[in-house]
């Protein structure tokens, strides 16, 4: 019996390490033998683009946002601009509408009710003229060569969706920004990698993404996470999915403990729904992407569950001196350690590795809990801007 404990323990351990540091390190430092998409020039003729966003009250940044996309070395007269605005109650509209004497290409498209991301997107994208768009929101911020960045590997016929490269702003040692910056930078350097070996990427930001209208699925009514939605539609239908480093674009972090598992909370109900729509591809095309979402993504949704199994199974076979003992009294002095994090974090004061222990506990709950209200049912998808510093 203890034998097959310890090979339960070991697997469900085993899973969780595969997921968040073998399958990354693998493929991040072993040598692609494929090559690189090729792109346009900034020389070459170079095509017409539609930028969405979907805003809710984004008047603190609205405008800055909209002065970034048109300081830009792209084509001024190739680009277009459509805001969806979920019945803001702010000033969002006023500012749209003032920006869009000084820039004809730039359209409000009012919303009466509340829709959510996945509605506003769906409408917005029926009304493009052009094959190409990029989708993005409101708090991010582009540079000068971001939409020529994102649009450039479209030369490329088989790449039919490219994810921006988000890059955290106001980092600072106190709250969770370091935390968050540092899982970030890891993920996009698994997808830089998954792009660089199958062009594929686990999948894109929705804060800042291009793709080909004709590539584009409807999204689904109700549905958190749209931008995986969207990934996994692309790749279910044979396109191609790169990240591209090069195209940067800057958001202020969230530092606030409360506001991230609330935005990680409807992140996890996303992920379910999407787990629930493609989980199929695992059977019918294992190898890439099958094999990529289990080990990058399903694995990491079902961390909390691998975890809370194999205490269970440490827990059964801890005896005096042995492994499992020890671990058991770890993982007890850890939390008993996280309220002091708690109490040292409302004084500002950073711990270093305990933070980024807290930080991966706190994204593990909030797959919890956002697997209880999936379960529960979704009736709505509209949102509030998560609190930055901005």
């Amino acid at each position: 019996m203890a034998n097959i404990l310890e090979v339960l323990f070991w697997l469900a351990t085993g899973l969780i390490l595969l997921s968040y540091i073998i399958y990354p390190a693998l493929i991040i430092y072993l040598p692609s033998k494929r090559k690189t998409p090729v792109c346009f020039d900034v020389e070459d003729d170079l095509p017409e683009v539609t930028i969405i966003m979907a805003a809710y009250n984004e008047e603190a940044v609205i405008k800055s946002k909209l002065e970034s996309v048109f300081n830009t070395h792209y084509p001024a007269n190739k680009i277009s601009v459509l805001v969806g605005s979920d019945n803001s109650t702010d000033a969002t509209n006023q500012i749209v509408l003032d920006l869009s004497r000084e820039y004809p290409n730039l359209q409000l498209v009012q919303f009466k009710n509340r829709t959510g991301k996945s509605g506003i997107i769906n409408t917005l994208v029926a009304h493009c003229k052009t094959d190409l768009l990029i989708a993005t929101d409101a708090n991010i911020l582009f540079d000068e060569d971001t939409i020529f960045n994102l649009i450039k590997r479209f030369k490329e016929p088989k790449i039919n969706l490219v994810g921006g490269n988000i890059i955290y702003q106001a980092i600072k040692n106190t709250g969770i920004s370091s935390q968050e910056n540092l899982y970030l930078n890891w993920e996009n350097r698994i997808k830089q990698a998954e792009s660089k070996h199958w062009w594929i990427a686990l999948g894109v930001e929705g804060g800042c993404y291009a793709i080909r209208k004709r590539a584009f699925s409807e999204i689904p009514k109700l549905t958190f996470m749209e931008d995986f939605y969207i990934t996994m539609a692309v790749l279910h239908k044979g396109g191609k999915v790169w990240f591209e480093e090069s195209a940067h674009c800057y958001e202020d972090v969230s530092t606030e403990i409360s506001e991230e598992f609330k935005r990680k909370v409807r992140i996890s109900i996303g992920n379910w729904q999407n787990l629930s729509r493609f989980s199929g591809l695992i059977f019918t095309n294992f190898f890439p992407i099958g094999m990529a979402f289990f080990i990058h993504k399903i694995l990491r949704w079902f961390t909390p569950f691998l975890f809370i199994f194999s205490f269970g199974m440490a827990f059964m076979l801890a005896a005096p001196g042995n492994i499992y003992s020890a671990l058991i009294m770890i993982f007890g002095i850890v939390v008993l350690l996280l309220p002091l994090d708690f109490l040292l974090l409302k004084k500002n004061m950073h711990t270093g590795l305990l933070r980024f222990i807290n930080h991966f506990i706190m994204m593990n709950l909030a797959l919890l809990v956002g697997f209880i209200k999936y379960t529960k049912g979704v009736k709505s998808n509209v949102w509030q801007p998560t609190k930055r510093n901005q």
